[in-house]
């Protein structure tokens, strides 16, 4: 006989653990396991359009950098093309994955600057980058995005950022633009929490 679910209890939520970093990101960690590191190659060596460097500190709510955090990133090509969902160019994988320095707290990495990408409802949003975020004491994953700060009327018509009615909110999702490319810290909860998308 087949036990009521009225009996069964709801198993209990569990974070990402201490080590999320070991496992998701070994060759960081300082564990040489794998020929090649899983998510290192955005871009591949054809990619057309403007290289460039992409970084920030995660931290939170007290301001202290999160050092065990894993970032995977999705973006589409220069053309505003995600692959998957046509020919892209050679090597382009368009999705990566990065932790923090374990000395600093800072993230870094390599790629070009994507294209305004067509929406599901077929309005155009701006150049970004796709953000989920895990870590231990995240019991589910977060989506942000980072949106480039050298894109104002582009940002200003975008259908996501729109749904963001505070301005100064609005703001956690520019990168800021530097002599060493862009800058966006991200702050898991308190008075500057990075906005963090429903996906």
């Amino acid at each position: 006989m087949v036990q009521s679910l009225q009996y069964l209890k709801e198993t209990a939520s569990q974070t990402a653990g201490p080590f999320v970093h070991i496992g998701l990101a070994p060759g960081d960690a300082g564990f040489d396991i794998y020929r090649a590191e899983l998510g290192r190659d955005i871009t591949g060596p054809q990619a057309q359009g403007t290289p460039i460097t992409v970084r920030g500190v995660v931290t939170d709510g007290t301001g202290a950098p999160v050092k065990d955090v894993l970032i995977e990133i999705w973006q589409a090509n220069a053309a505003g093309i995600y692959p998957g969902a046509c020919q892209v160019q050679d090597g382009f994988r368009g999705w990566g994955r990065v932790i923090p320095d374990f000395d600093t707290g800072e993230w870094s990495f390599e790629t070009v600057k994507p294209g305004p990408v067509i929406g599901r409802d077929g309005r155009m949003m701006t150049p970004h980058i796709n953000f989920w975020l895990v870590a231990r004491g995240i019991n589910t994953g977060l989506n942000t995005r980072l949106y480039f700060d050298d894109e104002p009327a582009a940002n200003a018509s975008d259908p996501v950022l729109n749904l963001i009615e505070q301005p100064h909110r609005r703001q956690t999702l520019i990168a800021t633009k530097d002599a060493a490319g862009y800058r966006l810290d991200i702050c898991l909860q308190g008075e500057n929490e990075t906005v963090f998308l429903g996906v």
